[in-house]
């Protein structure tokens, strides 16, 4: 029998078994997307980078092998262009929904200057000293209607970036330490209905909250043990995983705590997205595996 968490207006089912992959295959998931016509796309890990279901979790298809380093974030705009950050190569891209590339931002293999050693990776949000630019391993995106793109920059630099759709670097915000407008680990960015850019601000355990000029305007009361990534659905709800607790949490535009779920074996949580029918999937580990075993996991609206 499928478990049920959550309460009240915010209470699931979990289908841990949804995604059904072809036989053999390997897929330690790093982010997930749905498009406007709820297929659902993950970023992974394995020789078959990006993999595409439908709803019910058939498998439809897959695409971009042997073009990523490190998979890190992957977004589906509101014209359904699939939007890509690969972490290690430093770089962005735009896809068609069926991997045609139309657009890359970023050298690949550029790491700006941040005070962090060429060679450290996860843990250069500790000794970052000083902010770099685009980018020095980046880690999420936000797309407007008008194509300006924001990007979290965050394991070793400690900014978030504004380009304009053709790709230009129009600013950039953000200082190392723990104070308003500073980050460690700004790990995903959304622009909400409002217009105002959230930033999960990992290492801080909490949300911060700026105008798109990069000017802070405040911070979530609710702390947010390892705060991820952001999904927000029509109604203006966000979903965000934990990542260094594993929980699950549902909240108010303003950051106000609407439900919680969660358990020590999901630590690692490290992505969200959902669907029009306010299905929400979450990329999880489900054993000690912890990044290595992550899947997506559907959280049927009760």
């Amino acid at each position: 029998m499928a478990a049920t968490v959550g309460s009240g207006a915010h209470t699931f089912e979990v289908v841990e078994d949804w995604a059904k992959l072809p036989e053999g295959w390997l897929a330690p998931m790093a982010s997930v997307t749905v498009d406007s016509q709820g297929r659902v796309y993950g970023f992974c890990r394995g020789e078959h980078p990006v993999i595409v279901f439908d709803k019910n979790g058939k498998f439809l298809g897959s695409w971009g092998e042997g073009l990523f380093a490190f998979p890190h974030d992957i977004y589906a705009d509101g014209k359904d262009n699939i939007w890509i950050i690969d972490r290690n190569h430093g770089q962005l891209y735009k896809f068609t929904t069926d991997g045609k590339l139309l657009q890359t931002i970023g050298t690949k293999g550029y790491r700006t200057d941040t005070g962090v050693g060429e060679g450290i990776n996860d843990k250069g949000f500790k000794i970052v000293t000083k902010p770099g630019g685009p980018f020095n391993l980046p880690t999420g995106l936000a797309v407007l209607d008008s194509g300006d793109i924001f990007v979290s920059d965050g394991y070793a630099n400690c900014q978030v970036h504004r380009f304009s759709a053709e790709g230009k670097h129009l600013y950039s915000w953000g200082q190392p330490g723990s104070g308003p407008g500073q980050f460690m680990l700004p790990h995903d960015v959304w622009v909400d209905s409002r217009g105002r850019v959230l930033v999960a601000d990992r290492e801080n355990d909490r949300v911060q909250v700026f105008t798109q000029n990069g000017e802070f305007l405040n911070q979530w009361p609710t702390k947010l043990v390892g705060a991820a990534a952001f999904w927000v659905d029509r109604n203006d709800i966000v979903y965000m995983p934990e990542h260094n607790i594993g929980n699950f949490s549902v909240l108010t535009l303003d950051g106000e705590l609407l439900a919680r779920w969660g358990t020590p074996k999901c630590r690692s949580c490290h992505a969200v997205s959902g669907d029009s029918e306010g299905n929400v999937y979450f990329v999880q580990p489900l054993s000690s595996e912890g990044s290595k075993g992550r899947r997506i996991v559907k959280y049927i609206r009760k």
